[in-house]
């Protein structure tokens, strides 16, 4: 298939790298031209005036305005999209947003998949990705064998636009949470001379384990805060959370008190480092200094 892929962070870049290995022909965008020239490395290629229109379009953009921006806006991609294409958008937004996405893709004649993703970057590059997708039956069909080569796992959700989205905001909230946790118990821990390393090794065979603290916990161990996930993108996703909820007159006091660590973090300046940081900002109010903090 013809496909244009709008994102190439670093998740896009290893999921439009999966569909080029897959023997998709694949045209890449994105502000950074120097991820697309990593693209063209892997064998894609740059988008370009007078090309064919593409079979479809993959947007893995941060967020609902950028989403818009991409696919509709002035220079929107969905421009150089046949008629009867597909659009796979998989940013982190509200179902609602979603819902309105797909009434305005059908309005121009295109499928629409509400396709948020999760694994990281890692399983981006592999195509071991968890999609959460949702839409009609026709839009699935269309991008089916995208779906392949970037997921292990494609969770169908519902025939509309919005369950798929609805399930995201599901994973970050518990995602979130455990965040957070994860960098309360480091910095509990550190308070009562414990190092990183030894919670790690104890928790990760203990019952209080979960992937979130093993994974952000080894970036606390070696003292390595390069942002894989930001500590800002929560203030994004755990704010969308706070939204449905609130539409839906649904308290949600524990993922409001992580979203309130988090922005607080950010505050303190460590917005935009590896979202592990909350470590150090948990640590920092207790006078506890944890690897890679001064």
């Amino acid at each position: 298939m013809l496909v244009d892929f709008v994102g190439l962070g670093s998740m896009g870049l290893g999921m439009a790298t999966s569909l080029v290995k897959a023997g998709h022909d694949v045209r890449g965008f994105d502000p950074a031209t120097a991820q697309v020239d990593l693209l063209i490395e892997q064998g894609g290629s740059p988008f370009g005036d007078g090309l064919p229109k593409a079979d479809a379009l993959v947007c893995a953009v941060l967020n609902a305005d950028q989403t818009r921006a991409a696919l509709f806006g002035e220079q929107g991609a969905a421009q150089r999209l046949r008629e009867g294409g597909v659009i796979i958008s998989c940013a982190t937004v509200a179902p609602a947003f979603a819902t309105e996405m797909e009434a305005e893709a059908a309005a121009r004649g295109f499928g629409y998949l509400d396709a948020p993703i999760s694994g990281g970057a890692i399983k981006a590059a592999a195509g071991q990705l968890s999609i959460m997708a949702s839409g009609n039956t026709a839009a699935f069909e269309a991008a089916n064998p995208l779906l392949d080569a970037m997921a292990e796992t494609v969770h169908r959700l519902g025939d509309h636009a919005g369950s798929g989205s609805a399930m995201k905001a599901v994973n970050q909230l518990l995602a979130g949470v455990h965040i957070a946790a994860m960098g309360e118990a480091m910095a509990f821990g550190a308070s009562q001379g414990l190092t990183p390393a030894q919670m790690v090794n104890v928790v990760s065979v203990s019952a209080g384990t979960s992937w979130m603290f093993e994974n952000r916990g080894a970036h606390v161990v070696d003292g390595d805060y390069a942002p894989r996930s930001k500590v800002d993108i929560w203030l994004k996703d755990l704010g969308i959370v706070g939204d449905i909820a609130a539409s839906a007159a649904l308290p949600v006091p524990i993922s409001a008190n992580a979203l309130a660590q988090f922005r607080a973090a950010s505050e303190a300046g460590l917005g935009d480092e590896d979202d592990a940081a909350i470590a150090k900002y948990f640590a920092r109010q207790g006078g506890v200094t944890l690897p890679g903090d001064s």
